[in-house]
């Protein structure tokens, strides 16, 4: 009887995975057959905004249907990135997000999902390099110089944030445990109110800053740039050296970009949401604009679904480590 029962068992076991194989079978070669909702993890305007605005007519072009942007801010972006995690793995429902959302946020807010095994990776998209700079009074004429001047104005020095667990505050964390400074950090509700500070001179610096949002304060003389957070120059601004040249080798951070599905989303329907994606990517017009904005596509082997999650697994171990060593809360 029990050999019977186990027989039973098996084939209802296997015909349960044939037909939920063959539903996930038909739903990729029918998607999509209606409107896909993107969803970025915060406010209209910031630099993941701004990028999928710039693939989004390419996208529809390829996929023949409608796309919705929608805007879920908070938390460091981790309250919009927990609506897809918990949202139905069919393609309808994606994220694009970046390393405040994907990588500092899910450290420092107790998110109900693992960020790493609750999404399924789509691809990289364009990243944005980002620069230390100081105040134009700042008297330091170079990073070491810089160094420094913290170093001899200890507890003093000040670098303006984008508030707790952001890449400006955890790269200056990495900054100083590298160069033995210590800063004291600024919180700041945005980019916006931060900047206005730094070119009052009401900060000394900021660490970790988007370089896009930099540079025509940097050309104008109204801030002094000092590395650029990468190991290769950045193409838009080839005369700021990288912190590597500057003399503080490996503190490389990056606003870089993802796309992702709920887990679970069939390998097929992600098949053809990355190739839509690296079709866009192509596209000399789409190149053109996102150049234009100051950002990095990568290279062709790094937009696929596995560089993707390889990445980010990297990013995520690295920078949970220090953000964990440093006792980094949400605020």
């Amino acid at each position: 009887m029990r050999t019977v029962l186990k027989q039973t068992s098996a084939v209802l076991v296997a015909v349960f995975a044939a037909f939920a194989g063959s539903m996930a079978g038909a739903m990729a070669q029918t998607f999509p057959s209606r409107p896909i909702t993107i969803v970025i993890p915060f406010p209209p305007g910031g630099q993941v905004d701004t990028l999928a605005r710039i693939l989004l007519d390419k996208m529809r072009t390829s996929l023949g249907q409608p796309i919705i942007i929608e805007n879920v801010g908070g938390a460091s972006g981790s309250i919009g990135t927990t609506r897809v995690a918990r949202a139905a793995p069919d393609g309808y429902t994606l994220s694009m997000g970046n390393w405040t959302s994907h990588v500092g946020g899910p450290a420092i807010f107790p998110v109900q999902f693992d960020i790493l095994k609750d999404l399924e990776p789509i691809s990289l998209l364009p990243s944005a390099p980002t620069v230390i700079v100081g105040r134009s009074t700042m008297p330091a004429g170079n990073l070491q110089e810089l160094i420094g001047w913290i170093k001899a104005n200890p507890d003093k020095a000040t670098a303006a944030t984008v508030g707790a667990g952001s890449p400006g505050h955890v790269s200056g964390i990495y900054f100083q445990n590298q160069t033995g400074t210590s800063i004291q950090f600024v919180p700041y509700r945005g980019g916006g109110p931060a900047n206005q500070d730094l070119l009052a001179g009401q900060v000394d610096m900021r660490i970790g800053a988007e370089a896009s949002q930099m540079l025509p304060h940097v050309r104008g003389g109204r801030v002094k740039a000092y590395a650029v957070m990468a190991k290769t120059r950045w193409s838009v601004a080839p005369e700021i050296p990288t912190i590597d040249e500057a003399g503080v080798p490996g503190v490389h951070i990056s606003v870089w970009t993802g796309l992702w599905a709920p887990k679970g989303t069939p390998r097929a329907i992600v098949e053809r949401l990355n190739a839509t994606m690296t079709e866009a990517l192509a596209d000399e017009t789409v190149r053109k604009r996102i150049a234009e904005i100051g950002s990095e596509i990568p290279g062709r082997d790094q937009q696929s679904p596995e560089a993707l999650a390889a990445f980010h697994k990297a990013e995520t171990d690295k920078w949970w480590a220090i953000i964990k060593a440093a006792n980094i809360k949400a605020e």
